[in-house]
């Protein structure tokens, strides 16, 4: 259903008109899992010989770092369908020779920091006016006390970035904000840095740049305790790897959300990927009261938890959601919509990371929620929402957020006046993580329940 990554977005002023009311059925394949696609291309292109990777997300991002390391070296071709074949190594590698222009992947701009500042070459990597807007002194500041030097515009070093590195030195660092994204930039740059590199991290965030790493042979240990995570690595010659990347939980969240909310839905996710910090949605959907249901799926090339997970209307109510459920937040839009259909209110709290993400999304979310009808309003890094009997349709600007896009078609789909469709602004975002959102709808929309 998906492609391998090919750079380029839709084109600017797109809308998207959602009738609502009609059930979804079906079953379809979301978008390889983002995260693990990023760094499952980064770890073959470090790796020594080739390596197979198939399940790629087909959405823009991902387009980015494959294109930046094709720059440094790296040769990725098109395999059957959604895959592609790297060739890495350090033989393979080189200075850039050209800025690398990531687009709108802060998680490109964050990981390939780490890996450019093992190695002694000055790269700039830049992006697009958003990404030019989000922070990346909490890459910089690890990635300095390593040997590296980093430049950006102002005390947050603001894209464009300036990495000059090589020579790193192990550092043992405890990053002060949860994220994922930081703690893979560090141990990227430790597989190039003498002695020990050691991440402390006391909220767990994704595991996947350890599975990948563990996968391709680095010299990697990893331990829970008291002082929760704590990964530590040493410079490796990393081995290929075989991969079939599972789905996107977080693209697998706005339809099991769908689902859940417009009545008379059953849609089934298949090889969504449901390991540890990336349950959340399900978990948070299943406490509310949705009627999911889970079956283990895994192939050779598999990460070990994978499902298929089926969703059904369901009679929603309010509960308590925390930050570290729903590690890197992604989640939260969809879920949401799911908060302003259910019963009663539902609290996130701590959320406020959502203010530095493709947009303020913390904002955006409760505006979205009381553009459809529902009431929500942000208290400190808080958000609220009131759930109400039924959504009604409404014309929506998305601020050029895939994620906020997406969730607001969940939230038309949810109005089911279908002689006023909602409208969806700056749906051209959506290509930055899931092109074929809308073909997906239609399918689901258009079968005829069972």
């Amino acid at each position: 259903m998906n492609r391998a990554p090919t750079a380029g977005a839709a084109g600017p002023g797109a809308a998207f008109a959602v009738a609502g009311g009609r059930p979804l059925h079906g079953t379809l394949r979301v978008p390889g899992d983002k995260s693990l696609s990023h760094r499952a291309l980064i770890v073959g292109a470090l790796a020594r010989g080739v390596s197979r990777v198939g399940g790629l997300s087909d959405g823009d991002d991902v387009a980015r770092t494959a294109a930046a390391l094709r720059a440094l070296g790296a040769t990725i071709e098109t395999d059957t369908g959604d895959g592609a074949v790297v060739r890495g190594g350090p033989d393979h590698l080189h200075s850039p020779g050209r800025p690398l222009d990531l687009g709108n992947s802060g998680t490109s701009m964050r990981l390939l920091a780490g890996v450019v500042a093992g190695w002694p070459w000055k790269v700039v990597l830049g992006g697009d006016a958003s990404l030019s807007a989000r922070p990346m002194d909490r890459i910089a500041e690890p990635l300095e006390q390593m040997g590296a030097t980093v430049t950006g515009e102002g005390a947050h070093r603001l894209p464009p970035l300036t990495v000059s590195g090589g020579a790193l030195r192990g550092i043992d660092y405890t990053p002060p904000v949860a994220s994922a994204q930081v703690k893979s930039c560090v141990l990227l740059a430790g597989l190039r840095a003498s002695g020990e590199t050691v991440v402390r991290e006391p909220v767990p965030t994704r595991v996947h740049t350890e599975e990948l790493l563990e996968r391709a042979g680095a010299q990697l240990r990893t331990g829970d305790g008291p002082e929760g995570h704590v990964v530590r690595v040493r410079a490796s010659e990393l081995a290929p790897i075989a991969l079939d990347i599972p789905g996107d939980p977080s693209q697998a969240a706005f339809w099991l959300v769908a689902a859940c909310v417009v009545p008379g839905s059953e849609v089934t996710v298949t090889r969504v990927y449901t390991g540890p910090a990336r349950r959340g949605a399900i978990d948070v959907l299943a406490r509310m009261g949705a009627q999911l249901e889970e079956v283990p799926r895994q192939g050779p090339d598999d990460l070990a938890a994978t499902a298929d997970v089926t969703a059904r209307a369901s009679r929603l109510v309010g509960t308590e959601v925390r930050a570290e459920e729903i590690t890197g937040l992604d989640e939260v839009p969809a879920l949401a919509v799911a908060a302003a259909c259910a019963e009663g209110t539902t609290v996130f709290f701590d959320v406020g990371e959502l203010r530095v993400k493709e947009s303020d999304r913390l904002a955006a979310v409760a505006a979205l929620v009381r553009a459809f009808g529902a009431g929500a309003e942000v208290s400190g890094d808080d958000l609220v929402v009131e759930g109400a009997a039924r959504l009604a349709p409404a014309v929506f600007d998305a601020g050029m957020d895939h994620r906020i896009a997406m969730a607001a078609a969940v939230a038309g789909l949810a109005a089911p006046r279908r002689d006023a469709p909602s409208v969806v602004t700056g749906w051209e975002s959506v290509a930055t993580s899931y092109p074929g959102f809308a073909r997906d709808l239609a399918a689901l929309t258009e079968k005829p329940a069972r």
